[in-house]
């Protein structure tokens, strides 16, 4: 009787035990979850009160649209941007440099081209070669719709745009569009076309990934500038533009 007392005392114990433990760590736990809920809240706020060119809020991968063409410009693939990047260096040199002609080119191409597959089939009987296999191309219709339609809808875009500034409802719109066209004529002053579409394209493959890499210290300076922009603006607008007449066409809003 007295080992079964001591018994029945022990595993009493030893429930009391596991109880106590089962709390402990339901505590801690629950301390802990509450704690991570604590640390992810402040890293949110922390998150929100950073500055961000133009007021983004995703990565630069997702600003850039995603897929592919986002890896080609933040070099995911580096074989693939090189080799981009390489090609559209190579056709400025052709046709910049060694002023070598579109129409040219496509001739030498194709002179090139048939010639080698003419030769090849008729030399197969001396070569003992099959002769080449030269695939069917057809070129289908869907893609061309859907990009026909999609600068149908960019041009409206920009048409209608060009209506608003031009009917004076937005001077600060105005003003800008005015700038960016005047700085453009005189980059194209500088350079020719093809050459200013080359340094947009290398643009294109160089800012994205240095940004991506140096944001943190990028979005400081352009928070400064931008409130300083923004100061400077306020200045011109209290002493130019709130002395222009309004248009005619602002008061007739509906």
């Amino acid at each position: 009787m007295a080992e079964q007392s001591e018994d029945s005392g022990k595993t009493t114990e030893t429930l009391m035990e596991k109880i106590a433990e089962k709390i402990h760590g339901h505590d801690s736990s629950s301390s802990s979850d509450s704690e991570s809920d604590n640390e992810k809240s402040a890293a949110s706020s922390v998150k929100a009160k950073i500055y961000r060119i133009f007021g983004r809020e995703q990565p630069v991968h997702k600003v850039l649209g995603g897929g592919k063409p986002a890896d080609v410009l933040l070099w995911r693939n580096k074989k693939i941007s090189a080799g981009v990047l390489g090609t559209a260096t190579a056709v400025w040199v052709l046709f910049e440099l060694v002023e070598y002609h579109l129409l040219t080119l496509a001739c030498h191409i194709s002179i090139l081209v048939l010639a080698v597959f003419f030769l090849w089939s008729n030399a197969q009987t001396f070569i003992n070669k099959s002769p080449p296999r030269i695939p069917e191309f057809h070129l289908p219709e869907e893609p061309f719709l859907q990009v026909a339609s999609a600068l149908r809808m960019e041009i409206n875009w920009v048409f209608s745009t060009l209506r608003e500034i031009a009917s004076g409802r937005d001077l600060k719109k105005f003003l800008v569009v005015i700038g960016s066209l005047w700085v453009v004529s005189i980059v194209g002053s500088w350079c020719n076309f093809l050459t200013l579409f080359y340094i947009i394209f290398v643009l294109l493959h160089t800012v994205p990934v240095l940004y991506e890499k140096y944001e943190d210290k990028v979005d400081p300076f352009a928070e400064k500038a931008m409130i300083e922009i923004r100061k400077q603006y306020a200045v011109f607008d209290a002493k130019v533009l709130s002395k222009i007449p309004k248009g005619a066409l602002k008061s007739k809003r509906v």
